[in-house]
């Protein structure tokens, strides 16, 4: 402590005797030059011919003040910008020694944080890959559920040769798909609402049921694509509480209805959220596509959906994770507009 304390003094000594030193030196030739200058004119009033008469003795006396004081003021005026500009300098030294330290302090905080920050981030990354294995085993279940499931569709079409025997069993062409019956609107809601977890049968059985059905099935991808690719950037529908709109305000936007009527379906209030989506529509390429491609799909679904359905099936379906997507997506690609 004593040592660093006699360098301070010993800096601030030397700056407080460079300081004086660059002042007396202006001072001292600014005193010189006066008192060269005052002498100078005394010298010659004294010794000029007095001879000037009553009437110009006044414009005399003023003359002889211009010639003592003006220089004199002049040169202290010299003397005040000098001193200005040195301080001027000093002080921009100062600040750019300030501001280089500054920066270096930048730098080695930046490295420091750094060094100290990889595990949170290789704790994060170990958290979005775990996240993204649940994600992929999900997408594995669904798509091992969507290959198995036409394994019994033979036996289902079986019965068809029992028919008269003038009558064939079926045309060329058709698919055991063709075969299926409609599918639940209770099933479709809870399909695109996603099983919970693992142990979500009923989820399953009615995901299980909904990839039966084409046109659902495309719906399904699609979603569960966008879905996986806003997890990646920490949005999950989970996390989202959206402003629930009315069932009339979705029958109009499926009777093709835009603008201010419909403004209320982009009801996401999330501002994270809806930066992070905006930005990744702008940037990535892939997720503009999935996210055009997923928009059309659900437009096209509920056009078809809104003419069977109830008010209440409509309030249930605008409650699932793939519709909160759709008003996310919806609001980030003007779609209310």
């Amino acid at each position: 402590m004593s040592q660093n304390q006699g360098q301070d003094r010993a800096a601030k000594g030397f700056e407080g005797k460079a300081a004086s030193a660059g002042v007396t030196t202006i001072e001292v030739i600014a005193l010189i030059l006066t008192a060269f200058w005052l002498l100078g004119t005394a010298v010659f009033f004294l010794t000029m011919d007095a001879d000037g008469g009553d009437g110009g003795s006044a414009l005399r006396f003023v003359m002889i003040l211009l010639a003592i004081f003006m220089p004199v003021a002049m040169i202290w005026v010299a003397v005040t910008a000098a001193r200005a500009s040195r301080v001027m300098r000093e002080e921009s030294q100062r600040l750019q020694t300030a501001i280089d330290a500054i920066r270096k302090a930048y730098v080695s905080q930046n490295k420091a944080q750094s060094e100290l920050s990889d595990p949170s981030v290789a704790k994060k990354l170990e958290e979005i890959a775990a996240a993204q294995r649940k994600t992929e085993t999900a997408l594995a279940t669904f798509s091992t559920i969507r290959t198995a499931a036409p394994a019994p569709r033979p036996a289902a079409a079986e019965p068809a040769p029992q028919a008269g025997d003038d009558q064939v069993a079926l045309p060329l062409g058709t698919t055991a798909e063709d075969m299926q019956p409609p599918l639940d609107s209770a099933d479709f809601i809870r399909a695109l609402n996603f099983p919970e977890n693992a142990n979500d049968r009923e989820g399953f059985a009615a995901l299980r049921k909904a990839l039966k059905d084409r046109p659902t099935a495309q719906l399904i991808q699609a979603a569960q694509d966008i879905l996986t690719l806003m997890s990646h950037d920490g949005i999950y529908m989970d996390d989202l509480r959206p402003d629930m709109a009315r069932p009339e305000i979705w029958r109009r936007f499926a009777e093709g209805e835009r603008g201010r009527t419909i403004a209320a379906l982009g009801g996401i209030r999330d501002r994270s959220s809806l930066a992070l989506t905006a930005a990744r529509m702008k940037q990535d390429t892939i997720f503009r596509d999935a996210a055009h491609h997923f928009l059309r799909l659900f437009d096209k679904m509920f056009t078809q959906f809104a003419e069977t359905a109830s008010d209440a099936e409509i309030s249930d379906l605008s409650d699932t994770r793939t519709a909160r997507a759709f008003m996310l997506l919806g609001r980030v690609a003007g779609t209310f507009d």
